[in-house]
Formats: structure tokens, sequence, C-alpha cells
């Protein structure tokens, strides 16, 4: 499991995290952000920060996915979410909200990729990011429920921009958005919601709770966030930069 898997089911493969690497375009391994040019291109600072969802401080980064035999995966240890009384249904519905009300504003981008971190965030990366996110961990919880094995992902994450990143965002690709984020939060909250309390805390097999896996993919923020508001100006305002996510 990690910030998004395939194949049959998913789980993030232990001990291999995302490599920073130099350029972060066109399909090669995003490095650490450039400081701002005179000439008006990106600035070097991310997005701003977004309280976490498990009281940790702000700007600390994602809590890690345990892998399945108790190893952390990532390049971090294990940091088991905290949760609280909120519903994690609702929590996840009101992620998409988020990001997609962000998303809105991402028709006026002017095709500066964003710095955020060591990362490189644009429009298409950060809808691919939200959305691989939610496609692993749902992945993860059935394979979970109905016994099966979780399995390894072959997600470049966030350490890849590829040239789809690169793409103008247009109202056609905020109607695609929309489309698959609501159903995907939509897949979850049906879930969740036919999950008892019990099964949500005492969760089948190895990992976080089903409800800790929610709470973490609440985090999913992030992504929207390290692009931002882009209703004037077109690039999100300078400002500190924030730990890279996966």
């Amino acid at each position: 499991m990690t910030d998004a898997k395939h194949t049959k089911h998913t789980k993030h493969t232990p001990g291999t995290p995302d490599a920073p690497g130099s350029s972060g375009v066109l399909g090669t391994s995003d490095g650490a952000a450039e400081a701002p040019a005179t000439d008006g291109r990106a600035p070097g600072g991310g997005a701003a920060e977004t309280p976490a969802t498990d009281g940790r401080a702000p700007g600390s980064g994602p809590a890690e996915t345990p892998a399945t035999d108790g190893r952390a995966s990532g390049s971090g240890p294990a940091e088991t979410p905290a949760t609280d009384d909120r519903d994690p249904a609702q929590l996840l519905t009101a992620m998409v909200d988020h990001v997609l009300a962000l998303a809105a504003t991402w028709t006026d981008w002017d095709g500066r990729p964003v710095p955020a971190g060591d990362r490189l965030y644009t429009p298409h990366k950060a809808i691919r990011r939200v959305a691989d996110h939610m496609v692993d961990h749902l992945a993860e919880m059935e394979a979970r429920l109905v016994g099966e094995e979780t399995q390894p992902d072959h997600w470049h994450a966030s350490a890849t921009t590829t040239a789809a990143d690169l793409a103008p965002f247009t109202g056609a690709d905020l109607d695609e958005a929309r489309s698959r984020l609501t159903r995907l939060a939509r897949i979850w909250a049906n879930r969740l919601d036919a999950l008892t309390p019990d099964e949500l805390d005492r969760s089948a097999g190895t990992g976080w709770t089903f409800r800790q896996l929610a709470f973490h993919l609440a985090e999913s923020v992030y992504y929207a966030d390290a692009v931002g508001d882009l209703t004037t100006g077109g690039a999100s305002a300078s400002t500190p930069a924030r730990p890279a996510k996966p």
C-alpha cells in the first residue's frame, strides 16, 4: 500500500521509497525544487501547509503506510494515523469535495509546475495522485476483507512528473476529475458505512485498521493543496517548502 497501487489488489512494497531524481519532467524523477528564477518562472516554494488529520504538526508529511509484514514501507518508520470521533466516510467525501473545489480553479493554470518540498506538482498530477491513493487503499481493504494477500504496487507516484501531468487542465479535464473522484469517494463511503465500528477498529488482515486507513487517505488533500487555488495569477504563491509525499 502507499499512495496508490495496482495489480489485482495492492499494498506498498516495503523498503522501496520513491527516490528523488533529477529533472521532474517528462517521465523523469523529480529532484529538489529549483530556486526562483528571475524571468517569472515558478517560485521555489510549495503550497500552504494543511493541518494533518491525525494531530501531527502541519508540514510533517503523511504518515507512512505499514507493510503487511509489520515493517514500514516507504522511507521512514510507520506512523500510525491518529483517529477521532469524525465519521470516516464523511471525512473522505469532504476530502474529495476540497480537492474538487481547488480543481475548479485549475483551468487558469499557466503551465508551470509548482514545487512542494522536493517534488513538482501540476493539476493533472494532483488528480492522478489523489485517485491512485484512493484506488490503492481500496484495493488493500477489499483484499483484506476477503482474506487475500495484498499485492505490491508499481506506481511511479509523486517522484515522477509525466508528459501527461504537464498537459493543460481544461474544463473537460475538470469534468473527468469530478466524475472519477466523486465515484471513488462514494465507493469508499458505501464500503465504510457497511462496516460495524468493531470491523473499523479491529479490521481483517494485517496493517492499519480501516478507520486508520480512512484518516490516512484524508491526507490526500496534500496533493491538491500543493497546486493551490489558482483563481488569480495561474500559479500558487511561494511558501516555505513542505516535506514531499510519495
